[in-house]
Protein backbone atom coordinates (compact mmCIF):
# COMPACT_ATOMS: atom_id res chain seq x y z
CA UNK A 1 0.00 0.00 0.00
CA UNK A 2 1.22 3.49 -0.87
CA UNK A 3 0.76 5.40 2.38
CA UNK A 4 1.94 8.74 0.96
CA UNK A 5 -0.53 8.89 -1.94
CA UNK A 6 -3.01 6.07 -1.28
CA UNK A 7 -5.50 5.15 -3.99
CA UNK A 8 -8.89 5.11 -2.28
CA UNK A 9 -12.42 4.52 -3.52
CA UNK A 10 -15.21 6.27 -1.61
CA UNK A 11 -18.91 5.42 -1.49
CA UNK A 12 -21.59 7.90 -0.38
CA UNK A 13 -25.28 6.95 0.04
CA UNK A 14 -26.48 9.08 2.96
CA UNK A 15 -29.52 10.53 1.17
CA UNK A 16 -30.74 10.51 -2.43
CA UNK A 17 -27.47 10.52 -4.36
CA UNK A 18 -25.36 7.45 -5.05
CA UNK A 19 -21.80 8.73 -5.20
CA UNK A 20 -18.62 6.85 -6.00
CA UNK A 21 -15.34 8.73 -6.10
CA UNK A 22 -11.71 7.74 -6.47
CA UNK A 23 -8.73 9.78 -5.29
CA UNK A 24 -4.99 9.30 -5.17
CA UNK A 25 -3.90 11.16 -2.08
CA UNK A 26 -5.45 14.58 -2.63
CA UNK A 27 -5.79 14.22 -6.40
CA UNK A 28 -9.29 13.64 -7.77
CA UNK A 29 -9.44 10.84 -10.34
CA UNK A 30 -13.18 10.17 -10.57
CA UNK A 31 -16.42 11.58 -9.21
CA UNK A 32 -19.57 9.85 -10.45
CA UNK A 33 -23.02 10.59 -9.02
CA UNK A 34 -26.37 8.98 -9.76
CA UNK A 35 -29.24 11.03 -8.33
CA UNK A 36 -32.74 9.75 -7.59
CA UNK A 37 -34.06 13.30 -7.19
CA UNK A 38 -36.60 12.96 -10.00
CA UNK A 39 -38.13 9.95 -8.28
CA UNK A 40 -38.61 11.97 -5.10
CA UNK A 41 -39.94 15.08 -6.86
CA UNK A 42 -43.42 13.59 -7.20
CA UNK A 43 -43.61 13.34 -3.40
CA UNK A 44 -42.17 16.81 -2.75
CA UNK A 45 -39.26 15.46 -0.72
CA UNK A 46 -36.97 12.50 -0.16
CA UNK A 47 -38.71 9.22 0.66
CA UNK A 48 -36.25 6.97 2.54
CA UNK A 49 -37.50 3.69 1.09
CA UNK A 50 -37.37 5.05 -2.46
CA UNK A 51 -33.85 6.34 -1.85
CA UNK A 52 -32.62 2.97 -0.58
CA UNK A 53 -34.01 1.10 -3.58
CA UNK A 54 -32.50 3.66 -5.93
CA UNK A 55 -29.08 3.17 -4.31
CA UNK A 56 -29.35 -0.58 -4.82
CA UNK A 57 -30.09 -0.13 -8.51
CA UNK A 58 -27.44 2.54 -9.08
CA UNK A 59 -24.53 1.08 -7.11
CA UNK A 60 -23.00 -1.28 -9.69
CA UNK A 61 -23.24 1.05 -12.72
CA UNK A 62 -21.95 4.01 -10.68
CA UNK A 63 -19.03 1.96 -9.34
CA UNK A 64 -18.17 0.73 -12.86
CA UNK A 65 -18.32 4.26 -14.28
CA UNK A 66 -16.01 5.60 -11.56
CA UNK A 67 -13.41 2.88 -12.13
CA UNK A 68 -13.54 3.53 -15.88
CA UNK A 69 -13.23 7.29 -15.36
CA UNK A 70 -10.22 6.86 -13.09
CA UNK A 71 -8.63 4.24 -15.31
CA UNK A 72 -8.03 1.85 -12.41
CA UNK A 73 -9.26 -1.57 -11.26
CA UNK A 74 -10.42 -2.78 -7.88
CA UNK A 75 -7.11 -4.61 -7.47
CA UNK A 76 -5.25 -1.29 -7.80
CA UNK A 77 -6.99 0.20 -4.76
CA UNK A 78 -5.26 0.68 -1.43
CA UNK A 79 -8.49 1.03 0.55
CA UNK A 80 -12.27 1.43 0.41
CA UNK A 81 -14.01 4.24 2.33
CA UNK A 82 -17.73 4.64 2.93
CA UNK A 83 -20.11 7.02 4.63
CA UNK A 84 -21.19 5.29 7.85
CA UNK A 85 -23.38 8.21 9.00
CA UNK A 86 -25.16 10.44 9.63
CA UNK A 87 -27.99 10.13 7.11
CA UNK A 88 -31.02 8.03 6.24
CA UNK A 89 -30.62 4.62 7.89
CA UNK A 90 -31.79 2.53 4.93
CA UNK A 91 -29.76 4.50 2.43
CA UNK A 92 -26.62 4.27 4.56
CA UNK A 93 -27.02 0.52 4.88
CA UNK A 94 -26.81 0.08 1.12
CA UNK A 95 -23.50 1.93 0.89
CA UNK A 96 -22.00 0.27 3.96
CA UNK A 97 -23.05 -3.15 2.67
CA UNK A 98 -21.52 -2.50 -0.73
CA UNK A 99 -18.26 -1.24 0.79
CA UNK A 100 -17.99 -4.30 3.05
CA UNK A 101 -18.55 -6.58 0.07
CA UNK A 102 -15.80 -4.83 -1.90
CA UNK A 103 -13.42 -4.97 1.06
CA UNK A 104 -13.99 -8.68 1.58
CA UNK A 105 -13.83 -9.54 -2.13
CA UNK A 106 -10.61 -7.59 -2.73
CA UNK A 107 -8.92 -7.97 0.64
CA UNK A 108 -8.59 -4.18 0.91
CA UNK A 109 -8.96 -2.33 4.25
CA UNK A 110 -12.28 -0.65 4.98
CA UNK A 111 -12.70 2.84 6.47
CA UNK A 112 -16.12 3.98 7.70
CA UNK A 113 -16.15 7.78 7.82
CA UNK A 114 -18.39 10.67 8.82
CA UNK A 115 -20.49 12.26 6.10
CA UNK A 116 -20.28 15.78 7.55
CA UNK A 117 -16.50 15.71 7.90
CA UNK A 118 -16.44 14.54 4.29
CA UNK A 119 -17.89 17.89 3.23
CA UNK A 120 -14.90 19.59 4.84
CA UNK A 121 -12.53 17.08 3.25
CA UNK A 122 -13.85 17.95 -0.21
CA UNK A 123 -11.73 21.10 -0.05
CA UNK A 124 -8.48 19.10 -0.26
CA UNK A 125 -9.45 18.04 -3.80
CA UNK A 126 -9.07 21.49 -5.34
CA UNK A 127 -7.61 21.40 -8.84
CA UNK A 128 -5.05 24.05 -7.89
CA UNK A 129 -3.73 21.77 -5.16
CA UNK A 130 -3.92 24.46 -2.47
CA UNK A 131 -4.09 22.77 0.91
CA UNK A 132 -6.72 23.71 3.45
CA UNK A 133 -5.20 25.46 6.46
CA UNK A 134 -6.26 24.37 9.92
CA UNK A 135 -7.82 25.23 12.22
CA UNK A 136 -10.86 26.42 10.30
CA UNK A 137 -14.48 27.13 11.07
CA UNK A 138 -16.75 25.16 8.74
CA UNK A 139 -20.37 25.94 7.91
CA UNK A 140 -22.14 22.93 6.41
CA UNK A 141 -25.53 23.62 4.86
CA UNK A 142 -27.63 21.00 3.11
CA UNK A 143 -31.09 19.51 2.91
CA UNK A 144 -30.54 17.43 6.02
CA UNK A 145 -27.88 19.30 7.97
CA UNK A 146 -26.99 22.81 9.09
CA UNK A 147 -23.89 22.60 11.27
CA UNK A 148 -21.15 24.90 12.46
CA UNK A 149 -17.85 23.16 13.20
CA UNK A 150 -14.41 24.02 14.48
CA UNK A 151 -11.96 21.76 12.65
CA UNK A 152 -8.53 21.64 14.25
CA UNK A 153 -7.51 18.38 12.58
CA UNK A 154 -9.40 16.89 9.65
CA UNK A 155 -9.37 13.32 10.94
CA UNK A 156 -8.57 13.81 14.61
CA UNK A 157 -10.16 16.90 16.14
CA UNK A 158 -13.56 18.16 14.99
CA UNK A 159 -15.74 20.10 17.43
CA UNK A 160 -19.44 20.78 16.95
CA UNK A 161 -20.10 24.44 17.78
CA UNK A 162 -23.76 24.47 16.84
CA UNK A 163 -26.44 23.00 14.61
CA UNK A 164 -30.06 23.39 13.66
CA UNK A 165 -32.55 22.65 16.42
CA UNK A 166 -35.38 22.03 13.93
CA UNK A 167 -35.44 22.32 10.13
CA UNK A 168 -32.18 22.30 8.19
CA UNK A 169 -31.72 25.24 5.84
CA UNK A 170 -32.19 23.11 2.75
CA UNK A 171 -35.37 21.63 4.21
CA UNK A 172 -36.70 25.14 4.81
CA UNK A 173 -36.01 26.03 1.18
CA UNK A 174 -38.02 22.98 0.06
CA UNK A 175 -40.97 23.83 2.32
CA UNK A 176 -41.11 27.49 1.33
CA UNK A 177 -40.85 26.56 -2.34
CA UNK A 178 -43.90 24.34 -1.86
CA UNK A 179 -45.77 27.23 -0.23
CA UNK A 180 -45.03 29.36 -3.29
CA UNK A 181 -46.08 26.66 -5.74
CA UNK A 182 -42.52 26.01 -6.89
CA UNK A 183 -41.35 22.47 -7.66
CA UNK A 184 -38.93 20.29 -5.69
CA UNK A 185 -36.06 20.65 -4.97
CA UNK A 186 -36.72 24.08 -3.54
CA UNK A 187 -33.22 25.52 -3.32
CA UNK A 188 -32.58 26.10 -7.03
CA UNK A 189 -36.20 27.21 -7.55
CA UNK A 190 -36.04 29.80 -4.76
CA UNK A 191 -32.71 31.01 -6.13
CA UNK A 192 -34.18 31.54 -9.62
CA UNK A 193 -37.32 33.26 -8.35
CA UNK A 194 -35.34 35.49 -5.99
CA UNK A 195 -33.19 36.80 -8.84
CA UNK A 196 -36.07 39.09 -9.87
CA UNK A 197 -37.15 40.01 -6.33
CA UNK A 198 -36.35 42.61 -3.70
CA UNK A 199 -34.60 41.06 -0.67
CA UNK A 200 -35.68 44.02 1.48
CA UNK A 201 -39.37 43.87 0.50
CA UNK A 202 -40.40 41.82 3.54
CA UNK A 203 -38.57 41.68 6.87
CA UNK A 204 -38.79 38.02 7.83
CA UNK A 205 -37.46 36.93 11.26
CA UNK A 206 -33.86 35.84 11.82
CA UNK A 207 -34.12 32.76 14.04
CA UNK A 208 -32.14 32.56 17.30
CA UNK A 209 -30.55 35.99 16.91
CA UNK A 210 -32.25 37.89 19.75
CA UNK A 211 -30.00 38.60 22.76
CA UNK A 212 -31.70 35.95 24.91
CA UNK A 213 -31.33 33.39 22.12
CA UNK A 214 -27.71 34.29 21.44
CA UNK A 215 -26.88 33.59 25.08
CA UNK A 216 -28.17 30.02 24.94
CA UNK A 217 -27.89 29.25 21.21
CA UNK A 218 -25.10 31.46 19.91
CA UNK A 219 -24.05 28.99 17.20
CA UNK A 220 -27.33 27.12 16.75
CA UNK A 221 -29.85 27.61 13.95
CA UNK A 222 -33.63 27.54 13.70
CA UNK A 223 -35.59 27.89 10.48
CA UNK A 224 -38.98 26.54 11.54
CA UNK A 225 -40.19 29.95 12.74
CA UNK A 226 -39.04 31.57 9.51
CA UNK A 227 -40.93 29.00 7.48
CA UNK A 228 -44.06 29.66 9.55
CA UNK A 229 -43.67 33.44 9.11
CA UNK A 230 -43.49 33.01 5.33
CA UNK A 231 -46.56 30.75 5.38
CA UNK A 232 -48.59 33.29 7.39
CA UNK A 233 -47.50 36.17 5.16
CA UNK A 234 -48.51 34.28 2.02
CA UNK A 235 -51.80 33.17 3.60
CA UNK A 236 -52.65 36.74 4.63
CA UNK A 237 -51.83 37.98 1.15
CA UNK A 238 -54.17 35.43 -0.44
CA UNK A 239 -56.93 36.07 2.11
CA UNK A 240 -56.84 39.74 1.11
CA UNK A 241 -57.24 38.75 -2.53
CA UNK A 242 -53.81 39.97 -3.53
CA UNK A 243 -51.48 38.14 -5.85
CA UNK A 244 -48.49 36.72 -3.99
CA UNK A 245 -45.30 38.50 -5.13
CA UNK A 246 -43.34 35.25 -5.46
CA UNK A 247 -40.07 36.90 -6.43
CA UNK A 248 -40.10 39.29 -3.44
CA UNK A 249 -41.11 36.55 -0.99
CA UNK A 250 -38.38 34.26 -2.33
CA UNK A 251 -35.74 36.98 -2.18
CA UNK A 252 -36.73 38.11 1.32
CA UNK A 253 -36.82 34.54 2.63
CA UNK A 254 -33.46 33.74 1.07
CA UNK A 255 -31.97 36.90 2.56
CA UNK A 256 -33.15 35.92 6.06
CA UNK A 257 -31.57 32.47 5.77
CA UNK A 258 -28.30 33.77 4.36
CA UNK A 259 -28.07 36.56 6.93
CA UNK A 260 -28.35 34.12 9.85
CA UNK A 261 -25.93 31.59 8.34
CA UNK A 262 -23.18 34.10 7.61
CA UNK A 263 -23.66 36.09 10.83
CA UNK A 264 -23.34 33.04 13.07
CA UNK A 265 -20.40 31.68 11.08
CA UNK A 266 -18.50 34.95 11.40
CA UNK A 267 -19.37 35.12 15.10
CA UNK A 268 -17.71 31.72 15.46
CA UNK A 269 -14.62 32.91 13.57
CA UNK A 270 -14.34 35.97 15.81
CA UNK A 271 -14.98 34.10 19.07
CA UNK A 272 -12.50 31.31 18.32
CA UNK A 273 -9.86 33.58 16.84
CA UNK A 274 -9.86 31.57 13.62
CA UNK A 275 -9.76 33.77 10.52
CA UNK A 276 -10.76 31.05 8.06
CA UNK A 277 -14.26 29.93 7.04
CA UNK A 278 -15.10 26.97 4.83
CA UNK A 279 -18.54 26.50 3.29
CA UNK A 280 -19.80 23.03 2.39
CA UNK A 281 -22.99 21.18 1.51
CA UNK A 282 -25.48 21.41 -1.33
CA UNK A 283 -26.99 24.75 -0.28
CA UNK A 284 -23.61 26.36 -1.03
CA UNK A 285 -24.80 26.30 -4.64
CA UNK A 286 -27.07 29.19 -3.62
CA UNK A 287 -25.70 32.26 -5.39
CA UNK A 288 -26.73 34.75 -2.70
CA UNK A 289 -25.08 32.72 0.07
CA UNK A 290 -21.79 32.71 -1.79
CA UNK A 291 -22.07 36.44 -2.58
CA UNK A 292 -22.89 37.56 0.96
CA UNK A 293 -20.28 35.25 2.49
CA UNK A 294 -17.65 36.61 0.11
CA UNK A 295 -18.50 40.25 0.86
CA UNK A 296 -18.77 39.89 4.63
CA UNK A 297 -15.70 37.67 5.00
CA UNK A 298 -13.65 40.19 3.04
CA UNK A 299 -14.90 43.01 5.27
CA UNK A 300 -14.08 40.99 8.40
CA UNK A 301 -10.64 39.91 7.22
CA UNK A 302 -11.65 36.24 7.14
CA UNK A 303 -10.37 33.90 4.42
CA UNK A 304 -13.30 32.17 2.70
CA UNK A 305 -12.90 28.75 1.11
CA UNK A 306 -15.57 27.07 -0.98
CA UNK A 307 -14.84 23.66 -2.51
CA UNK A 308 -15.63 23.19 -6.23
CA UNK A 309 -19.42 23.26 -6.55
CA UNK A 310 -19.57 19.73 -7.98
CA UNK A 311 -17.96 18.56 -4.73
CA UNK A 312 -20.29 20.54 -2.43
CA UNK A 313 -23.26 18.25 -2.97
CA UNK A 314 -23.10 14.70 -1.58
CA UNK A 315 -20.42 12.72 -3.42
CA UNK A 316 -18.10 9.77 -3.01
CA UNK A 317 -14.94 11.73 -3.78
CA UNK A 318 -15.09 13.64 -0.49
CA UNK A 319 -15.46 10.34 1.38
CA UNK A 320 -12.47 8.93 -0.50
CA UNK A 321 -10.48 12.06 0.44
CA UNK A 322 -11.08 11.46 4.16
CA UNK A 323 -10.26 7.78 3.68
CA UNK A 324 -6.98 8.67 1.96
CA UNK A 325 -6.11 11.02 4.82
CA UNK A 326 -6.74 8.26 7.36
CA UNK A 327 -4.57 5.82 5.42
CA UNK A 328 -1.77 8.35 4.92
CA UNK A 329 -1.66 9.12 8.65
CA UNK A 330 -1.53 5.45 9.60
CA UNK A 331 -4.95 5.06 11.17
CA UNK A 332 -6.07 1.46 11.58
CA UNK A 333 -8.92 0.30 9.31
CA UNK A 334 -12.48 0.03 10.58
CA UNK A 335 -13.82 -3.33 11.65
CA UNK A 336 -15.86 -5.20 9.07
CA UNK A 337 -18.66 -5.30 11.62
CA UNK A 338 -19.29 -1.55 11.46
CA UNK A 339 -22.92 -0.53 11.25
CA UNK A 340 -24.65 2.37 9.56
CA UNK A 341 -25.33 5.06 12.17
CA UNK A 342 -28.01 7.55 11.14
CA UNK A 343 -27.15 9.86 14.06
CA UNK A 344 -23.36 9.56 14.00
CA UNK A 345 -21.94 12.61 15.83
CA UNK A 346 -19.60 14.84 13.84
CA UNK A 347 -16.92 14.42 16.51
CA UNK A 348 -16.56 10.77 15.38
CA UNK A 349 -14.60 11.06 12.14
CA UNK A 350 -13.97 7.31 11.70
CA UNK A 351 -16.24 4.52 12.84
Amino acid sequence: MSTAEPLVLGIETSCDETGVGIVRGSTLLANVIASSMEEHARYGGVVPEVAARAHLEAMTPTLTAALDQAGVTLDDLDAVAVTAGPGLAGALMVGVGAAKALAVATGKPLYGVNHLVGHVGADVLRADGSAIELPTVALLVSGGHTSLLLVRDLVGDVELLGETIDDAAGEAFDKVARLLGLPYPGGPQIDRAAADGDPTAIRFPRGLTLPKDMAAHRYDFSFSGLKTAVARWVERCRDEGREVPVADVAASFREAVVDVLVTKALNACRDTGVDRLLLGGGVVANARLRQVATERCEAAGVELRIPPLDLCTDNGAMIAAIGAKLVAEGHAPSDLGIAADSTLPVTTVQV
